[in-house]
């Protein structure tokens, strides 16, 4: 698609408005089924988490129509809430899918609120899923012109860039025009915000949620006449010059033609993706070699600034700062094998067990690690010293892999809550999501 010299917010308008559905490709509609169950799946995982009982009952509080469906508590709220508390639960347990170039989690701020406008709505599934395709695209194009120092300065940006992510998505599904389009971006970039020293907090999920809705919101009000600037990304005063970027036409030259999608890096540790490098680059050294813990004398975890922003906690006391604590994740890793929610309390962060293999775990910055790459030395008793690198972004399964461990992921999450016959059902309700004609009796089966 050609760039546009109105500028980016342009671009990104006209893409969202006329990028025809019946273009986009067979398998990134497979990518997008896949990355919504494994959605649905940590979203009814993390249903009971304090922070999503306490919005309820905000939302009890405030009241409102009865219009969308909260997952996992059959009830209903107001399109706005549940964006915001499906949303909240969705980044609860920080489970959830991550793409390079949003430098975020972009599910999270997108499905919320399109499950909430399509079940009010009464959209297809076709046209859900390609609302998120869409706004996955203009979201992190949006993303990669933000850039590196965006996200390095304190910007967290699922909740920054996932405000226009879900602007772009719902203002598709609500078929906006292109002015409209425009007004919505501009509606939920002044709005965007979330600030990354929050991280380990009830505020850090809460930021996806408030993305969603805010997304919601800019499109709804949008839809209604409400005016915003035109030019909210590149404009004076704008996103960019406020928040850090600049337009990256490499990007707009892929809108339409490469589909983000594909590289979405599903998670399969319940813990800041950050941690994942160094956990599965000291599993694989552990096991090629065949060390026994007994006999390692240390760890030695080579970082990016980024990772180490992201978690750096060097001593957690909680399961939720465990999340964010590379030492801790390395070290129950080895220590117990699990790396599941249940890896993630309180009683198994404080043990004296893990903390002791804690205290064998150092983790050092290194210039030349970049992104969330890690390189692990690991020391045994003799003195020899073994190394193994990952880098957890790149190292993405194919399709045909990605959906059978999603589908398995989603079991484990669903079945506590569903039972097997009502897991399996939303499996296969997901897996033939385009088929279905009305997204209103999915979200209740939830």
């Amino acid at each position: 698609m050609a760039e546009n010299a109105q500028g980016l917010t342009r671009t990104l308008s006209d893409f969202i408005v006329s990028f025809e559905a019946g273009k986009i490709p067979p398998e990134a509609f497979e990518h997008a089924r896949v990355a919504f169950l494994d959605w649905v799946a940590v979203t009814m995982a993390g249903k009971d988490d304090p922070l999503v009982h306490k919005l309820i009952r905000y939302a009890d509080i405030m009241g409102g129509n009865s219009q969308s469906t909260i997952i996992g508590h059959k009830i209903k709220k107001s399109v706005a809430q549940a964006a915001l508390i499906n949303g909240s639960a969705s980044h609860a347990l920080d489970y959830d899918d991550t793409l390079a170039l949003f430098f975020g989690h972009p599910s999270v701020t997108l499905f919320p609120a399109l499950l909430a406008l399509s079940e009010w709505k009464e959209k297809s599934g076709r046209d859900f899923l390609t609302a998120y395709l869409v706004g996955l695209q203009a979201g992190t194009t949006i993303g990669a012109s933000a850039g590196f120092e965006h996200y390095m300065v304190g910007w967290h940006a699922t909740a920054t860039i996932g405000h226009l992510a879900s602007a772009a998505g719902c203002a598709r599904l609500l078929g906006l025009d292109r002015p409209q389009v425009s007004h919505a971006l501009g509606i939920a970039g002044t709005q965007a915000s979330g600030l990354k020293r929050v991280f380990g907090t009830m505020c850090k999920p809460f930021h996806a949620g408030m993305a969603s809705e805010a997304g919601l919101m800019a499109a709804v009000l949008a839809g209604d006449g409400f005016t915003s600037a035109e030019d909210i990304l590149e404009g004076p005063h704008g996103f960019f010059a406020a928040l850090k970027g600049a337009e990256q036409k490499e990007m707009v030259g892929r809108l339409g033609v490469r589909w983000e999608v594909e590289d979405l890096a599903q998670k399969y540790h319940a813990s800041c993706h950050a941690t994942h490098s160094p956990l599965e680059a000291v599993w694989g050294i552990v096991r090629e070699k065949g060390i026994a813990l007994d006999d390692i004398k240390s760890i030695t975890v080579h970082s990016s600034q980024l990772a180490l922003d992201a978690a750096g906690k060097m001593h957690p006391g909680t399961g939720l700062e465990g999340k964010f604590s590379i030492p801790y994740c390395v070290a129950n890793a080895l220590l117990r094998g699990v790396t599941g929610m249940e890896a993630f309390t309180d009683e198994k962060v404080n043990d004296p067990a893990v903390k002791a293999l804690m205290d064998k775990v150092k983790v050092v910055l290194d210039p030349e690690i970049k992104a969330l790459e890690s390189r692990v030395e690991v020391e045994v008793s003799d003195g020899a010293v073994y190394s193994g690198f990952s880098d957890i972004l790149q190292e993405i399964p194919p399709l045909n892999v990605k959906r059978e461990r999603i589908a398995s992921k989603a079991m484990d999450l669903c079945v506590p809550v569903l039972g097997s016959e009502g897991a399996k059902r939303v499996v296969d309700q997901v897996m033939d999501l385009e088929r279905i004609p009305d997204m209103r009796r999915f979200a209740e089966s939830l």
